[in-house]
């Protein structure tokens, strides 16, 4: 059973989202609920439509899987993308940037079919790709809160 439900996974990536070959998408999903922090939960039509903006966006998307692991009927796959910044996507208009982003997605099978897909990606590391917002650094000496809660915690555990 899980050699067939990586079997399913592999033909999207390959058949469906490497090829941008959406018409797949019947054969592939059955009643899907997708979630991902940055979409929340999407669920069939809002799906596929997500699909058809990355294909839009980011005409060349190929995805590469680093991974994958069965067991029952789910399926783990961490993957890398990469693409051209070709059309909007996420809201941003095309800037020609060349894009990579990687993340694991969790996929359940029944029937043959994904019928529900987590998905964890790099949401931050493409949004600075797509607007070339690299991540905020301080030339202050000042401390962040971040890096003052660090240094507390630090310093708390030292004196245990």
């Amino acid at each position: 059973m899980s050699q067939a439900n990586k079997a399913v996974v592999r033909r999207l990536f390959d058949e469906c989202l490497n090829r941008h070959n959406p018409d797949l998408y019947p054969e592939l999903y059955s009643n899907v609920v997708y979630r991902a922090p940055a979409m929340g939960e999407l669920r069939d039509e809002e799906h596929r439509h997500l699909l058809l903006s990355l294909f839009a966006g980011i005409p060349d998307t190929q995805w590469t899987i680093e991974d994958q692991v069965a067991e029952g009927d789910r399926v783990v796959t961490r993957w890398t993308f990469t693409g051209t910044h070709k059309g909007t996507f996420m809201g941003v208009a095309a800037s020609g940037r060349q894009l990579r982003c990687t993340g694991i997605c969790i996929d359940r099978i029944a029937g043959g079919k994904i019928v529900e897909e987590w998905e964890e990606w790099d949401t931050l590391g493409m949004m600075q790709q797509l607007t070339m917002h690299p991540a905020e650094t301080s030339t202050d000496t000042e401390l962040s809160d971040s890096e003052s809660l660090i240094g507390e915690a630090w310093d708390s555990s030292a004196r245990i």
